[in-house]
């Protein structure tokens, strides 16, 4: 009976995977067939097998090592670097200074609705077309996704847990530990996410401009070249990478918030 249920399971499990992923296997099918039978130019859509022979012959020659990795640095920069100012932040205005938060938060959805291309060359004015630049835009994208959900995930914590926490007296530095992080950690992990996902988009558009390295500087310079299967290697890897990111990110969210329950449907 064991066995049987293991195998119930796990042919679940498999059409479940199945069924999520079958609309890409479709998609993916289309741009190798398409094509080849002339319903797409293959000058300007090459198939999906010569764009990953192109990617092994770049992987295995080294040459797409350095993009990826001066790429990830970048947006892993701007990430921490938002993090790390953001969730403190947020702790902070989203449970012990309410009022504050309240005075501050009109202002603070004007910046983040601020469309982050318009701000571009305000840092590039401040820290010129280097690094720092890329680095800072990175920031500012995802400084606002992070900050809002701890904001959010702090004030909606049930109250009746945190006064029944301080009724029978719980330490401060406990009462955070154990109510506060846990009520406020999917909404924080839903901010990470969504900056995590921002940072890559806006990464792109910042390697075109005084950039030598990178994928988003190897899109430009494919497209200046019209080297256009090198172009689709440098647009799967970002879509890859993003999904990686993402994948990290719900792993992370999974050992930490351990109490959510998870059902196939």
């Amino acid at each position: 009976m064991a066995d049987l249920s293991e195998k119930k399971n796990f042919f679940t499990l498999a059409f479940f995977y199945y069924r999520k992923s079958i609309a890409i296997l479709i998609f993916l099918a289309l741009w190798q067939i398409a094509p080849m039978i002339g319903l797409a130019d293959r000058t300007f859509i090459p198939t999906l097998g010569e764009v990953l022979t192109m990617t092994w012959d770049m992987l295995i020659t080294g040459k797409l090592h350095n993009h990826i990795f001066v790429s990830l640095a970048r947006a892993l920069t701007g990430f921490a670097l938002a993090s790390l100012v953001a969730l403190p932040l947020g702790f902070l205005l989203g449970g012990w200074f309410k009022k504050l938060e309240e005075y501050l938060d009109p202002l603070l959805n004007v910046f983040s609705q601020v469309n982050p291309f318009s701000v571009f060359p305000v840092f590039i004015l401040l820290f010129g077309i280097g690094e720092p630049a890329k680095v800072a835009i990175i920031f500012w994208v995802c400084l606002w996704p992070i900050l809002f959900g701890t904001v959010n995930g702090v004030k909606n914590i049930d109250p009746l847990l945190v006064k029944a926490a301080l009724a029978i007296g719980t330490p401060k530095p406990a009462l955070f530990w154990k109510i506060v992080l846990p009520g406020a950690a999917p909404m924080i992990f839903a901010g990470l996410k969504q900056g995590a996902n921002i940072s890559f988009f806006m990464l792109i558009a910042a390697e075109m401009i005084g950039a030598s390295a990178g994928l988003g500087f190897l899109v430009l310079n494919s497209q200046y070249n019209f080297q256009i299967k090198r172009l689709f290697v440098a647009v799967l890897t970002i879509a890859l990478l993003g999904l990686f990111i993402t994948w990290l990110i719900n792993f992370i969210e999974k050992k930490v918030i351990t109490w959510r329950e998870s059902s196939v449907v």
